[in-house]
């Protein structure tokens, strides 16, 4: 068991109908998460941003900038029990990223790799396919919930390509777009996988 996640025999997970949504930040990812929400789609929602508002109003310190091993473990304890809640659906379930981003944000900052992560990782399996969005600076914005520059979009991106490949997964490009031509891509290849 992990940071309040209830302790359970664990065996190999493996969830064909969990789809990932993933890439740096401000790349329309979570945009299109919210289509394909409106479209009646299930739909997990992005840990992080949930996290640092939380973390903001709490006055904590668990933050990207701030304590990035908390921060991290947070956003992993999130995405392992999204995953458990999610495991009775039958239907397709996008998820705005997944654990496995937790390992690409640790690579990137330099934050020591826990068994924890690794093992989750190994046994929590999605869809094969995972669909990454490319940094695309006409749409990058920053808030007071990302702070990161441009550069440090494109470098967690790569982390992401990294991550995800030595996990196992095939990764697919989301070209840029409009949101509707974004969800028409990512339905039509899961179509024809």
């Amino acid at each position: 068991c992990y940071a309040g996640v209830s302790c359970f025999k664990e065996e190999d997970l493996n969830q064909d109908n969990f789809i990932i949504l993933t890439g740096g930040p401000s790349s329309g990812k979570t945009t299109v998460i919210n289509a394909l929400k409106a479209r009646n789609f299930f739909c997990s929602e992005e840990a992080g941003r949930k996290i640092i508002r939380n973390q903001l109003e709490q006055k904590g310190d668990a933050l990207p900038w701030a304590n990035k091993q908390a921060f991290g473990n947070l956003v992993l304890r999130y995405g392992i029990a999204s995953y458990l809640k999610h495991q009775s659906k039958n239907n397709i379930v996008f998820f705005d990223r997944s654990i496995v981003d937790v390992l690409a944000f640790f690579n990137l900052e330099k934050v020591k790799i826990s068994d924890v992560l690794v093992s989750k990782i190994t046994n929590f399996k999605y869809h094969s396919k995972v669909f990454i969005f490319p940094p695309w600076k006409d749409i990058f914005t920053n808030d007071n919930e990302r702070r990161e520059d441009f550069n440090v979009a494109i470098n967690f991106y790569n982390e992401i390509i990294v991550a995800y490949e030595k996990s196992g997964y095939e990764l697919v490009e989301v070209p840029f777009g409009t949101v509707d031509e974004r969800v028409k891509f990512i339905l039509a290849k899961l179509e024809n996988s």
